[in-house]
Formats: structure tokens, C-alpha cells, sequence
């Protein structure tokens, strides 16, 4: 397909680094759920909350990753320490899957397993893809494109990670989950020798230049002043202001998540960096009104996105649970591992990402293209009606009878046209709309949405319906799984719907960048 050719060389190795990357992060997370439940005997909420936490600081350190990134260390040394720490990682969650006869033990090299894979996720994600947008120059209609191909590597390797990763941990056997999470370590060290030993021949700018080694600020700051250009500084007086207004901000987010969420820090850290961070750059004195204007569009945009992460990473935790409980998964006489649905998603990923390109090129030559905003609207609702698929299913299921896997199979197709409208036009918009000083760090801001999304996911999984237990949330009571799906069909949908009443406004808060 023409839209798919023509792009630079680079952007393929970063593609190939990234489905390795995903791979090691897709597999571990296709078995994590059955490995807390099965392995080390969680029950369902308390592994929920596990999973929510580790997921959702998985997408809260990009921050950390991306300032450091931009101001210091520059791309390519983040994106080889990010690896190294993942790699880490998964070596630590094999050797506490390797040690289940020891409780204590196993359970602490799981969570010192889970903080490198955090941290190094923080390091290694939000430097991987801005560094896609520095191949282009800029206004280049070809980026859209681009980050649907870097989109298909990551999901090449969502698509292959649950199938091995499944196969080889996925077993019945408690003591088999370790060799899922080995081979996920092999898989993430693969990534840091490619991009390690290729990075030099193909990461180069449209003039020649190699990308990823200057941090970003400096850069910027250099080309600003070959062209003379000069952005507004702050006195004393005003550092002071925001420092006060920061710290007191922060102080007050923290008692009332505190208040919210007692004892559980992570929630109170995520919630609480969500507000904070976006609030510190847009005190920034050396953004313009036009900047500043575009950025406001990027958190608006990502607000929204919180509530289409947030049902649809129910896929590693109450959609996986439904898979090995209430779906019948019978093949011939074979049947088939609950992790692999999780597979599904990214083999639909692959396809529909080779043809979304060439409908968005089709629309756009008849000046029929809809604006970001407006591709994450429609991504809303395709989310909210995937769910609504499966309350037909569902609906009339008898107590103890299994529902056929072409409910569960529908839903994944569906949600993944909302992934495809919604998350790689949502990186391109972050890139198109960042200033280059901040490249990395938005995009650590837009992954802060996506960090607020999977905590509250874990905390929506816990509405899980169990035997003898009825559920609510806001009054809602939630007994059978029709009422729980129907609560991702009603957020995603509202979400939706208010969204692509704002497009409009938000299209022109953008200034010219389609």
C-alpha cells in the first residue's frame, strides 16, 4: 500500500526495537493476572489492585524518563537503560516464579521485578516515540502514517508475547509461569543488541543529522538561536509565584487523594502527578500564547483518553478472568490458553493498522479527513460499542454455562478499531503539537493519562461479579457480568459523545496543525 512506502529506514529499526520491547512487555503481562491468582495465591481483588498498580506506574515514570530525556541524557542513552532495566526485570520475575516454595522470597522478587520493569518502561517508552517524529520535518503529512507503522510493532509483538508467553506459562502447572517470563527477558535483551548495534547506520533527520543523542532542550535552544528566535522568560518574582502555587497544589492534591484513596500511595502518586505535571509546564514562562494553546489541546484530549484506557486494559485483568471462567474455549477437543484472547487484539492491530493508513490518505485527497480530536471521538465510541457487543452474549447466560468465544472475539475486533483511530493519531498529535524542548516529556504527560487509566482500571476490575458477592459503584449495584460491562458501555459512550462536541473547538485551538 503506497501510504506505507517511502517513509525513512529508520523508522523501521524503530519498529523492529519496539515490537521486541513490546513483546517482553505483552508477554509478561499476558500471564501476570493467572500468575498472582494461581502462583502466588492472591485473590482476585487483591491481584486487581497488583496489576492496576503496576500498569498504571508503568505509564506514570515516562515523566521522569522523558525530563531527563530531554534536559540531560537525550534519546539513545534513555532508550538502551530503559532495556537494560526491563531486562532486569523480567530476570527477577522468572527467578520468583523459579521460587514458589518459598513464599516471602518469591513474593519479593516479584515486586523487585515489577520496580525495574517500571522504571525502565519509564526510560525506554515516551523517548521510543518521540524519536519517530525527528525522522520527518515537520508539517510532514506523512506522520499520521508513520505512527500507525510504529503502532503495527508494537502490536507484531502483543500479537506473538501471549502465544509463546501463554504456551510456555500458561500450562496449568503453577511452576511453568517461569518460563513465560524468561523468554520475556531474552526478548527485551534482543532489543537493547538491535537498537544498540543498528541505531547508528539509520537514525538520521531529514537533513542528515543523526537524532536521539543531543537532549532536546539543547537542541532546540541552538536552533532557536540560528534563527533568532526568542522565547519569553520569567523573572524572580514569578519562579517564586509558581514554586508557591506548585508546592501548595500538590500539598492539597495530596490530603484529598489521601482522604480518597487511604493507604494506597500509589494512587494517591498517580491521581496526584496527573494534575501536577501539566499544571508545572504550563507555568512554564517560555511557552507562547500558541504553544501554551496546543498544549491545552494535548490534556484535554488526554482526559478523554482515560476513559478509553481505562475499559479497554480491562483486557489484562476482568477480560482475561471472563476468558478462563465464563467463556467456553473448546476447539475441536482442544482447549484453548485464556491468555491467548490476548493475542486477538494485536493480530486485529496489525491488519487494520496496514489498511487505516490508506483510508485516512483516501479521506484526506477529498479533504474529508477528520481532525485528531475527532479520530479520538469515533475511537470512544467504537470502545463503548465492543462492550455493548458482549452485553448481547452475555444478556440471557445461564449460571454455569459458558458463553461461546465469538462474543469475546467480536469485542477485541471492535476495540481494536477504536485503538487504531484513537492511539497512534493520539502519539502524532502529541508530536505535532509539542514544543521540541518538551518532545519527550508530553509525551510522558499524554502516557500520565494512560498511567491514570490503568489504576483506575484495576480499581474497575475489582467490580468484577463474584459468587455470593454484589458490587456496586455509585449506587449501581453489579451482579451478573451484563452489569458490568454495561459500565464501560455507558462511561466510554458519554465520553465519547462529549468529546466530539468539543472537536470543533479544539481543532482551532491548534493553530493551523492538522
Amino acid at each position: 500500500m503506497s501510504a506505507l512506502k517511502g517513509h525513512p529506514k529508520g523508522l523501521y529499526l524503530i519498529f523492529a526495537t519496539s515490537t521486541a520491547e513490546r513483546f517482553s512487555y505483552y508477554g509478561m503481562r499476558a500471564i501476570f493476572i493467572l500468575f498472582l491468582t494461581q502462583a502466588l495465591l492472591f485473590d482476585k481483588e487483591a491481584a486487581a489492585s497488583i496489576y492496576g498498580s503496576y500498569t498504571g506506574l508503568v505509564y506514570l515514570t515516562p515523566l521522569i524518563g522523558g525530563y531527563i530525556a530531554d534536559k540531560y541524557w537525550g534519546i539513545r542513552r534513555s532508550v538502551f537503560w530503559g532495556a537494560v532495566m526491563m531486562a532486569v526485570g523480567q530476570f527477577l520475575m522468572f527467578m520468583s516464579a523459579s521460587t514458589l516454595n518459598n513464599t516471602d522470597l518469591a513474593h519479593w522478587l516479584m515486586y523487585g521485578g515489577l520496580g525495574f520493569l517500571i522504571l525502565g518502561n519509564g526510560w525506554f517508552k515516551p523517548t521510543v516515540s518521540s524519536l519517530v517524529g525527528q525522522l520527518y520535518e515537520p508539517g510532514d503529512r506523512r506522520l499520521d502514517a508513520a505512527y500507525t507503522i510504529f503502532y503495527m510493532g508494537v502490536n507484531v509483538g502483543s500479537f506473538a508475547a501471549p502465544l509463546i508467553c501463554g504456551y510456555l506459562g500458561d500450562t496449568g502447572d503453577p511452576n511453568d509461569f517461569k518460563w513465560g517470563f524468561l523468554v520475556a527477558g531474552i526478548m527485551t535483551l534482543f532489543t537493547v543488541v538491535l537498537f544498540e548495534t543498528q541505531k547508528n547506520k539509520y537514525l538520521f533527520s531529514p537533513s542528515g543529522e543523526p537524532i536521539g543523542i543531543i537532549p532536546d532542550a539543547k537542541r532546540e535552544k541552538k536552533e532557536d538561536k540560528a534563527e533568532h528566535i526568542v522565547h519569553p522568560k520569567m523573572d524572580k518574582g514569578t519562579k517564586i509565584r509558581n514554586t508557591v502555587i506548585i508546592t501548595v497544589l500538590t500539598i492539597a492534591l495530596l490530603v484529598f487523594f489521601s482522604y480518597a484513596f487511604s493507604g494506597d500511595w500509589v494512587s494517591i502518586g498517580i491521581f496526584t502527578a496527573c494534575i501536577v505535571f501539566p499544571v508545572l509546564i504550563l507555568l512554564d514562562g517560555s511557552l507562547t500564547k500558541i504553544e501554551r494553546s496546543r498544549i491545552f489541546v494535548i490534556y484535554i484530549v488526554a482526559f478523554f483518553v482515560i476513559f478509553f484506557w481505562a475499559a479497554y486494559e480491562q483486557a489484562g485483568a476482568s477480560l482475561t478472568l471472563f476468558a478462563a471462567e465464563q467463556t467456553n474455549r473448546d476447539i475441536l477437543g482442544w482447549e484453548m490458553p485464556a491468555s491467548w484472547f490476548q493475542s486477538f487484539n494485536p493480530l486485529f492491530v496489525v491488519i487494520l493498522a496496514y489498511i487505516m493508513p490508506g483510508i485516512w490518505s483516501f479521506l484526506n485527497k477529498r479533504k474529508m479527513e477528520p481532525a485528531s480530536p475527532t479520530k479520538q471521538a469515533i475511537g470512544l465510541l467504537l470502545l463503548s460499542l465492543g462492550y455493548l457487543f458482549i452485553c448481547f452474549g452475555v444478556k440471557d447466560a445461564v449460571p454455569g454455562v459458558k458463553v461461546s468465544m465469538i462474543w469475546l472475539t467480536g469485542l477485541y475486533f471492535i476495540h481494536t478499531m477504536g485503538e487504531i483511530a484513537l492511539s497512534p493519531i493520539g502519539l502524532s498529535m502529541v508530536n505535532k503539537l509539542s514544543p521540541l524542548r518538551f518532545a519527550s516529556l508530553m509525551m510522558g504527560i499524554w502516557y500520565l493519562s494512560t498511567a491514570t487509566a490503568n489504576k483506575f482500571a484495576g480499581m474497575l476490575s475489582g467490580l468484577y461479579p463474584e459468587d455470593g458477592k454484589v458490587k456496586s459503584l455509585f449506587g449501581y449495584q453489579i451482579a451478573t457480568m451484563y452489569d458490568f460491562f454495561m459500565v464501560f458501555v455507558v462511561m466510554s459512550g458519554v465520553a465519547s459523545l462529549i468529546l466530539f462536541l468539543l472537536s470543533k473547538k479544539l481543532q482551532k485551538m491548534m493553530h493551523g496543525v492538522e
